[in-house]
């Protein structure tokens, strides 16, 4: 009774002296049971490991065989879901979600895909190249069922799929407010997989000619006007440049050009298209040509109320100029002012337009 082995074997209502030969046999093997137990858990079958392997290799090769064809690769809910979303995988995927068929009707989605076009050639001719980082494309007419699996509503929208782990929230790149630039594009990539690309655009000549035709256009001016330059020092002209530089300036084309967002958003639930941006820090390329307007009407109207107190014409004409000026400054302003309060929620001023 005293000894362990035997307890147990009372525990389990046999004689003690049928079962404890058997039970310290057992007791005896238990060790060696679970040493290969652990040896199991520690080293799996090299066959399903080197199967693992096997269809990883595969699933390389064959993203590199479509990336040495296209810089982007084009896929579909199959592909999707067996190249970027199933393991095992160890490498990442950026991918473009996007509506390029022309009955779409999305200009956005064709401007994204230029820049994402530069950005994914600039990666494949770089000496940098490797099978660490794919570009794919999944087109919503060639995979319908990917929008669904991903809840995704709107497009276009850019993706990065990690090695390892799922997409976190900073995986999907802000486009509303950086833009679709190349640039943009690659620093977002930078940050997610720690992978340069330095972006190397195709020759742009347009910039160029455009230059050589006004210096051209203002030379051979100056050369018919050679004997008579008096316009040079028109104070009228000169003010009209200025003011079209400054126009330019205030409205933001500077920072379309860094920038590079869309003209316009068309929602694609409703399909209402926004020319104004609802946030601070971003805005359309149209809602800086509607700014460049409002400014020059403002302007206008500033120029007549000057003339009308400054010129000695007929006092009735006078007043019908002094009333128009005042009326495009007022109707206009108030325009401005109501687009500012939409993009600064909580801004508590308005003047005639809420």
């Amino acid at each position: 009774v005293s000894n362990p082995r035997t307890k147990i074997c009372f525990a389990v209502g046999e004689h003690p002296s049928v079962m404890a030969s058997v039970c310290s046999k057992s007791l005896f093997n238990l060790p060696l049971l679970s040493v290969f137990f652990l040896l199991l858990l520690c080293f799996p079958p090299l066959g399903g490991q080197k199967k693992k392997e096997n269809l990883l290799s595969e699933k390389v090769e064959q993203m590199m065989e479509w990336s040495s064809r296209r810089s982007v690769v084009r896929m579909n809910g199959d592909k999707f879901r067996r190249f970027v979303k199933a393991p095992p995988r160890n490498y990442s995927v950026i991918v473009m979600f996007t509506a390029l068929q022309p009955q779409r009707q999305c200009s956005v989605c064709r401007q994204a895909n230029e820049e994402y076009q530069v950005l994914a050639n600039s990666w494949r001719y770089s000496s940098a190249f490797s099978n660490k980082l794919f570009f794919t494309v999944v087109d919503y007419d060639e995979g319908a069922d990917v929008f669904q699996q991903l809840n995704m509503n709107s497009a276009p929208t850019f993706m990065h799929f990690p090695a390892k782990g799922k997409p976190k929230r900073a995986d999907t790149f802000d486009l509303q407010r950086i833009g679709f630039a190349s640039e943009q594009l690659a620093k977002w990539i930078a940050d997610r997989t720690d992978v340069q690309i330095r972006v190397f655009r195709p020759p742009n000549y347009s910039g160029t000619i455009a230059l050589a035709l006004l210096v051209s256009l203002v030379g051979g001016l100056l050369y018919l006007r050679r004997n008579n330059l008096e316009f040079i020092y028109n104070k009228a002209g000169w003010a009209m440049a200025a003011l079209c530089v400054v126009f330019a300036m205030t409205s933001g084309q500077m920072w379309n050009h860094i920038r590079g967002p869309p003209y316009a958003h068309k929602n694609p639930q409703n399909g209402q298209v926004s020319y104004i941006h609802g946030s601070s820090q971003a805005q359309f390329v149209a809602e800086s040509h509607i700014i460049l307007l409002l400014n020059a009407a403002i302007t206008m109207g500033m120029v007549l109320l000057n003339e009308a107190a400054t010129s000695k014409g007929d006092v009735g004409k006078r007043r019908i100029i002094c009333l128009v000026g005042l009326g495009l400054v007022v109707f206009f302003f108030s325009f401005l002012l109501s687009i500012f309060r939409s993009k600064y929620h909580g801004y508590p001023y308005s003047f005639l337009i809420k």
